[in-house]
């Protein structure tokens, strides 16, 4: 089985694949007023409207992981220079250094590396830099 997509709520389609394509390199497909279909990483994200507020489950969020803390640093000042909602202040934590930031819509993100992380916690960073390696 491939992980194919991710479909995400909101109140404004515009603003929320905005966010994804300006802040996360996502590429955009498509955007209409109900609907937007954005691309990253070899798979879609889908961006859908309600005309509700839409409410998260606490703590819910998408977690993206970058290759070093200097990095992790480097998108966090990006970020709130460009007046991205910023949750939390850049912090170390056993698992790695992080942030927490949010989208248009609520949708939270943490943005992480595990290459400053406890050993404990590094197995699957370690196996992913070793398959980049090879390709």
């Amino acid at each position: 089985m491939k992980f194919n997509h991710l479909s995400f709520p909101s109140s404004d389609v515009p603003a929320t694949a905005a966010f994804f394509v300006r802040h996360l390199d996502c590429t955009q497909e498509y955007l209409g007023p109900a609907a937007a279909m954005l691309k990253r990483g070899g798979f879609d994200i889908v961006i859908e409207a309600k005309d509700h507020t839409v409410t998260w489950p606490h703590n819910f969020h998408l977690g993206f992981e970058l290759p070093s803390a200097d990095a992790v640093r480097e998108l966090y000042q990006r970020l709130r220079t460009q007046g991205v909602t910023m949750k939390t202040e850049v912090f170390h934590h056993e698992r790695g250094t992080r942030f927490f930031c949010e989208a248009p819509g609520g949708l939270l993100f943490e943005m992480n590396t595990r290459a400053d992380a406890e050993q404990r916690y590094r197995a699957s960073f370690e196996r992913q830099a070793r398959a980049d390696a090879v390709k």
